[in-house]
């Protein structure tokens, strides 16, 4: 559907249904995994790594490992305690990239104080980095070169094709410029042929510039922030953001102040929290692919 037919059309308001798109992609990789195991005799590996006692950090992982194994792929499950040094998290690491067993490997963020991020991510073999924050993968990503894709962008890119599928021409914005969203993000839309803009707390007239755009992506973590008069009428709008609120689960966008303004949105939870996970499984798979000299399938 074009933009432009969008905006008149009765799909006004529209939910994107992630957990229905999400079920999509995992059958599509449980098929692709099946073809590997009984065409190839390869079994897909993923290895999460999780350090301390975060009780987000544990469900995140415990929904990881349920999901790798309803797809059929291997998971391998490290739980570190906190006090573990930096060198024996490094060491684990690169004990995992030359495991054969392994395809993708996973550090849960956040690192306790003592470890640095950007260093332990750069452990990772990139071929294996199905978080796709190893520096080479960002630079591939930037390239426009074959490599690893952050999860989340990936999967609110997937969202948004799912209701648009040709972007060319379109103006996005990005609210947010994280390394883990807003940054990859904005190249994802790039190589789709939008013109992008990326916006942040230093923008200034930040809701004039949201309301410029076609395709509205926001990822800072602030409740509430975007109201319905930051929203070009029609525009599709993908809410990254989470925050506990009180007992809700709540995202950047005023979820009911912009649905009537909206062409297409994502509800939180259940918009694109799903698909994180369903990109996890499949970069997980086009790793296998790449690491066997197999042609990555297209996953859909």
């Amino acid at each position: 559907m074009a933009m432009s037919e969008q905006k008149t059309s009765k799909e006004v308001g529209t939910i994107i249904d992630g957990k229905a798109v999400a079920r999509n992609l995992r059958d599509s990789i449980k098929h692709h995994v099946d073809v590997l195991i009984e065409d190839h005799k390869i079994m897909p590996g993923l290895a999460v790594v999780l350090v301390g006692d975060d009780p987000a950090s544990h469900i995140y992982v415990g929904s990881k490992e349920t999901a790798a194994k309803r797809a059929g792929i291997r998971s391998f499950v490290h739980r570190l305690p906190k006090n573990t040094s930096q060198d024996t998290l490094v060491a684990l690491l690169h004990k995992l990239n030359k495991d054969k067993k392994v395809n993708g490997i996973l550090v849960q963020l956040p690192l306790p104080k003592q470890m640095d991020e950007a260093t332990i991510l750069r452990h990772i073999d990139p071929a294996k980095d199905v978080d796709g924050l190893h520096i080479e993968n960002v630079g591939r990503l930037a390239a426009g070169m074959p490599g690893m894709v952050p999860c989340t962008p990936l999967g609110c890119l997937t969202l948004i094709k799912s209701v648009e599928p040709n972007l060319t021409g379109l103006h996005a914005v990005v609210i947010g410029r994280s390394n883990l969203v807003g940054k990859p993000m904005a190249q994802l839309l790039l190589k789709e042929n939008c013109t992008v803009t990326i916006a942040h707390s230093r923008t200034p007239q930040l809701s004039h510039v949201a309301r410029q755009a076609d395709i509205l992506v926001t990822a800072v973590g602030k409740p509430g922030l975007v109201k319905a008069d930051w929203v070009k009428p029609g525009a599709i709008v993908i809410d990254v953001g989470i925050t506990r609120q009180d007992d809700r689960i709540v995202g950047d966008v005023d979820f009911l102040d912009v649905l009537p303004v909206a062409g297409f949105i994502t509800p939180v939870p259940g918009g694109v929290g799903p698909m994180t996970i369903a990109c996890l499984l499949g970069n997980t798979v086009a790793a296998c692919c790449r690491q066997n000299e197999l042609t990555v399938p297209e996953l859909r």
